[in-house]
């Protein structure tokens, strides 16, 4: 037992799975430690794989396109807008990645593992998306720059020198078809080469960037020729290097859009933040080496916002002289002019393959891993089944081929600019649901959610969602429009297909937050007959004989509570540990396979009535307990398995029992006796709960019943009298209006709609039955209940009562509206109801034809004498006897109003 209760902490995780699951995790990761300890300072494990992930392609080839095109003040605002939305989302990610380990996976394991699996699983297929659509980005920026370097020039059918490449769209793609061959190689045989030699790849980076800086002040003037791919060979641009001159800045300053000579599209401030924004993301690298760091929770937050202000740096730094320096021709139309420019051209050269190299198989790697993740988390069920395997080394080659399938077909796209657009809005979009999962968690108000980075709110949560969310749209409303639609998608597929998780949900703590809310504003003070509604509190001793009852109180709740209430007959103190616990879950998946929208409250107690009132007491919270308790009949019959019947345990292949114990034979004794039972009616009474007993519910088959094409439609009877009591007949009193709203609640529940309500007007002879039928109609009217009403003669059966007549039975409504609500109680001398009396009312009951597929009868409040109880129930039972789907009702509140 002390070893359970510490399991819990031993193996807590914010984000993690199951205790078991957590265990196998916690072994695996004790047995890597031991190979490979944690060991990566801030420095290595944090910065530098963001600042590799955010300097590539848009560093070395693409920056003086942004400048060239948007002018200085623009490329200044788009860093702003830019940074301002990955610093919203640098804020969320290091909140949540101080709040708990994360594992293989990056943002999808983030997101899964704060909102659940459907916006986990949906919002992981997006960033797989974005990585595959990044890693094709950057190769074809790669492509870009080896043609640059080596391709025949425009015009020319022969190369010179070291320009021997062809240039065509199918010989760039076959480039492109080479490069990423070659990176994935090396994610399938030298993935551990490649992290080792991250560092270098840095130094290089980093050494080209100082050649960059140091070109900037050290090289004189020069005109730069331009081959343009559109225009003839033999004619060429010219453009100009000027070193630092305050012509050029200005000429620099404002804006000048241009047509791309790349795709030969008009470009725009969208279209071109769409390509500057690719420089931007990466951010998440360093949260994704959480498991190598030696301190996770200081490295992160310091690592990634170091290197995040370093390129918003640096970008601006470069910016200013790119302006300063370079004329607007040079800009726009020679995306290699820095290496033009440089004092060491070479060097350029390297820096840019390295980094753009670099980037496409980090990409690749990524994407590989989230398929992984996506596929070991088994959300997508067999669609994903062959990413799940493995090399011996724990590589996922097979996520990795196909990872590298899906980049091979964005290749076919053939430009760089014309997927930045999509794979911007693709990392905004994950981005967005970043912010919104830090947001989640700080709006559900967990104790848990206690993350160590702690310089974050809702608000920055909730501007960097609206910052994602508009810029996405500025870019290309058409690709946001079908992510949106296509994410959307996902979700309702996963929520409705995929297996439950053990992540937990933060749905279920958002709704916990605003539940808990409302239930306090919702005062019983406030409380009036027009909003009355069936609250239920169904008794069930075994699920087993019990199902179609269940359902049935389902219709009969009308959007109200509903309880299904359990006593378990035992002692607590001569137990070990609470036995209630075990059988929760079983509850739980009856109420999900039956399909009833019901809550579940089970109890322990020495005896069935002591439950039943503590369930009474205690059921519910706040304005919602029940004010209606339901109990199955209490009978000789054999009780039957419907749950070995029902359609939702036949076609499952799990078995049928779900923890519940058989059957009571029909010999073995019962568990409460009939004083018993009939002191739960009269306990709930006194507690002004109304009470239904239904009898025979289980030979209620509703599918037959509501759907077969008979003619006329399937009927619900109701005998709103006193039937053992002849003498206080009358159609206005508490409990038979209250017996009217029941069966009209029936009525109204979808599955009853076809079916009529029939309702029984007993009157006798000169008792002027048509002036009772006329008010009768006129208070169905006034209580807009449709009803057809149907006069039964029964002189018969009253003359085998006991009492004396006082006068005409079932008189004006006037008089019995002032009769006292004692005067239809049962009769204190019981004894002088003959069983002939009551066998002669269920055989008029049971002449009502064509048959109901339920009735409705009226039930005497328990005698006072509780010495009487067993001759009550005896007379019930005659009463009901062989009349099928039958409930018994009483009821104590006000529940029907002629009010607006």
């Amino acid at each position: 037992m002390a070893s359970s209760e510490r399991s819990a902490l031993l193996t807590y995780r914010l984000c993690g799975g199951s205790v078991e699951e957590e265990r196998g995790r916690e072994r695996a990761r004790g047995r890597a430690a031991a190979a490979a300890p944690r060991k990566l300072p801030t420095f290595l494990g944090v910065v530098v794989p963001t600042l590799l992930s955010m300097f590539s392609v848009v560093l070395f080839l693409r920056l003086g396109f942004v400048v060239g095109h948007a002018g200085l003040y623009q490329a200044l605002a788009m860093f702003a807008v830019a940074y301002f939305i990955i610093g919203m989302t640098v804020l969320s990610v290091c909140a949540i990645a101080t709040n708990g380990a994360l594992d293989a996976g990056g943002a999808y394991y983030m997101i899964s593992r704060a909102l659940g699996p459907e916006f986990g699983g949906s919002i992981g297929i997006m960033f797989f998306l974005a990585n595959v659509c990044g890693s094709a980005l950057y190769v074809l920026g790669l492509v870009e720059a080896v043609v640059d370097s080596f391709g025949i020039p425009p015009g020319q059918k022969v190369g010179t020198g070291v320009h021997i490449l062809p240039q065509s769209y199918w010989y760039e793609l076959l480039y492109g078809t080479v490069l990423l061959a070659l990176c994935l190689l090396v994610c399938l045989v030298g993935a551990s080469i490649y992290a080792k030699a991250t560092f270098l790849i840095f130094l290089i980076v980093v050494g080209v960037l100082g050649t960059i800086l140091v070109s900037f002040f050290a090289t004189r003037p020069l005109g730069v020729p331009i081959h343009l791919p559109y225009i003839n060979g033999s004619e060429t641009d010219n453009g100009s290097f000027t070193g630092f001159s305050l012509t050029t800045l200005r000429n620099n300053l404002g804006g000048g859009y241009g047509v791309d000579y790349t795709t030969g599209q008009m470009m725009s401030f969208s279209s071109v933040f769409a390509v500057m924004f690719n420089g931007c993301t990466g951010i998440m690298a360093g949260s994704n080496m959480s498991g190598d760091l030696k301190r996770p929770s200081y490295s992160i937050p310091r690592g990634t916002i170091s290197a995040v202000l370093f390129t918003y740096f640096v970008y601006n730094l470069l910016a200013f002289l790119m302006c300063a320096t370079c004329d607007r021709t040079l800009l726009q139309k020679d995306y290699g002019f820095l290496r033009d420019i440089s004092i060491f051209p070479p060097l350029v050269t390297v820096g840019i393959y390295a980094a753009t190299l670099s980037a496409a198989m980090s990409n690749l790697i990524g994407a590989s891993r989230i398929l992984y993740a996506l596929a070991r988390d088994d959300l997508f069920g067999r669609a994903l089944a062959l990413a799940k395997k493995t090399s011996a080394s724990g590589n996922p080659v097979m996520a990795v081929i196909l990872s590298w399938l899906v980049v091979q077909l964005v290749l076919f796209s053939g430009k760089l600019n014309t997927i930045a657009g999509v794979v911007t809005t693709f990392f905004l979009l994950v981005y967005a649901t970043v912010n919104l999962a830090c947001l989640a968690l700080e709006w559900a108000s967990a104790p848990n959610f206690r993350p160590t980075f702690r310089y974050f709110t809702w608000h920055t949560c909730l501007l960097g969602i609206a910052g994602c969310c508009v810029m996405m749209f500025l870019i290309s409303p058409v690709s946001a429009s079908a992510s949106l639609g296509f994410l959307l998608i996902l979700l309702l597929a996963l929520h409705y297909l995929s297996p439950s998780s053990t992540w937990g949900y933060i749905s279920q703590a958002l709704i916990f937050h605003q539940v808990r809310k409302y239930l306090l504003m919702l005062d019983v003070r406030k409380d009036h007959v027009k909003f009355w509604r069936p609250q239920m509190l169904l008794m069930v001793q075994n699920p087993r004989g019990s199902s179609r009852l269940i359902d049935f109180v389902n219709d009969l709740k009308k959007s109200g509570l509903y309880v299904l209430g359990h006593v378990e007959l035992q002692d607590l103190d001569t137990l070990p540990s609470d036995p209630l616990q075990p059988q929760q879950d079983s509850w739980l998946s009856l109420v999900d396979k039956l399909n009833v929208k019901a809550f579940v409250s089970l109890t322990l107690a020495p005896s069935v009535r002591h439950g039943v009132r503590q369930l009474l007491f205690t059921s519910g919270l706040g304005g919602m307990r029940p004010n209606t308790l339901v109990l199955g009949f209490y009978d000789n019959a054999a009780p039957q398995d419907g749950l070995a019947r029902h359609p939702a345990f036949t076609s499952a292949h799990e078995d049928v029992p779900l923890g519940f114990p058989p059957l009571r034979a029909p010999a073995a004794p019962k568990l409460l006796s009939a004083h018993e039972y009939v002191g739960i009616v009269a306990d709930a009474l006194k507690m002004l709960r109304n009470v239904l007993l239904a009898r025979d519910l289980e030979s209620l088959d509703k599918a037959w019943e509501l759907r077969r094409a008979a003619s006329p439609p399937p009927a619900i009877h109701v005998w709103p009298v006193n039937l053992l009591r002849p003498d206080s007949a009358r159609y206005a009193d508490t409990c038979s209006l209250f017996l009217l709203q029941m069966a009209c609640v029936l009525n109204m529940a979808r599955a009853w709609r076809r079916a009529r309500l029939r309702l029984f007007l007993c009157v006798e002879a000169g008792a002027m039955p048509h002036a009772q039928e006329e008010k009768l109609r006129q208070l169905l009217k006034d209580l807009r209940i449709q009803a057809q009403i149907q006069l039964v003669p029964w002189d018969a059966v009253t003359r085998l009562h006991w009492q004396t007549r006082q006068g005409p039975p079932g008189g004006p409504l006037e008089e019995e509206e002032e009769e006292e609500e004692g005067v239809v109680n049962f009769p204190a001398n019981t004894t002088q109801v003959s069983d002939e009396y009551v066998c002669a009312a269920n055989k008029l009951v049971l002449e009502q034809s064509p048959a109901p597929a339920v009735r409705f009868l009226y039930l005497p409040r328990p005698p006072a004498d509780t010495g009487l109880y067993p001759l009550y129930l005896h007379q019930l039972e005659l009463l009901t006897r062989g009349l099928g789907p039958t409930v018994l009702v009483h009821g104590v509140s006000a529940v029907t109003s002629t009010q607006l």
